[in-house]
């Protein structure tokens, strides 16, 4: 990763091959994902007359947990498959082999690029799927459970604290190494023909997703001993 020079071109090339198939498919899922939280929450709360808290539920599972989460599901389906896909076709075509008889190393070439374009996407991603969805979850909250926006806005600043966000970009950027990783892994590891680079593509989904939330659990346990939650 550290090896001069780096290969700006191919991770802003990577970069925006990520963001053109990962943007609109995150904005999509992100509006029903915040209006399913603040409809179930929201019946949920109302029944036990706290009505109050329901911006609050908004700060702790969407920008907690839900939004980095998302984010890395997204760039390991779409992103991290067609990595996999496109590394794993080089392998079977020999030319990673011609790389390295050239004296090229792959790694530095092809893999730094696209894991550093997955994790710092990973980032932005996180950030739209945490407004996308709390706004999501404002609307439909106001609009459709007759809710109040102060009662929202306050209680939502009341739970909220600058670690949460650092904690949900810390996740995002851990999820898309991750990604990025095991696609390269697989796709340098393909054999048998293009049967062969299908196996790894759909392996990279499958691992990655296990090892996503994995980590997930993993931070999530060590920040909540870390900071525990703001009262109201």
């Amino acid at each position: 990763m550290f090896k001069w020079p780096f290969q700006w071109r191919e991770f802003i090339q990577q970069a925006w091959f990520i963001v053109g198939v990962t943007v609109v498919p995150t904005t999509l899922v992100a509006i029903p994902f915040g209006a399913v939280l603040s409809l179930q929450m929201g019946g949920l709360i109302r029944q036990l007359g706290a009505q109050s808290y329901i911006g609050a539920t908004s700060v702790v599972a969407i920008v907690r947990e839900a939004s980095p989460i998302v984010s890395a599901l997204l760039i390991a389906g779409a992103a991290g498959s067609a990595m996999c896909a496109d590394i794993g076709a080089r392998k079977i075509r020999e030319e990673i082999d011609a790389m390295e008889v050239l004296g090229i190393n792959p790694l530095h070439r092809l893999v730094v690029p696209r894991m550093l374009a997955c994790a710092f996407i990973g980032l932005f991603l996180n950030g739209l799927v945490s407004v996308v969805g709390i706004v999501g979850g404002y609307v439909f909250n106001v609009m459709l459970q007759g809710g109040t926006p102060g009662a929202y806005l306050s209680s939502f600043s009341g739970m909220a604290q600058l670690p949460d966000l650092y904690q949900a970009e810390f996740k995002a950027f851990l999820f898309g190494l991750t990604a990025g990783l095991v696609a390269a892994y697989k796709g340098l590891n393909a054999k048998g023909g293009p049967k062969g680079v299908g196996d790894a593509v759909n392996q990279t989904v499958v691992i990655t997703f296990m090892l996503l939330f994995l980590e997930n659990f993993l931070v999530t346990v060590l920040y909540s001993q870390f900071f525990p939650a703001k009262g109201m």
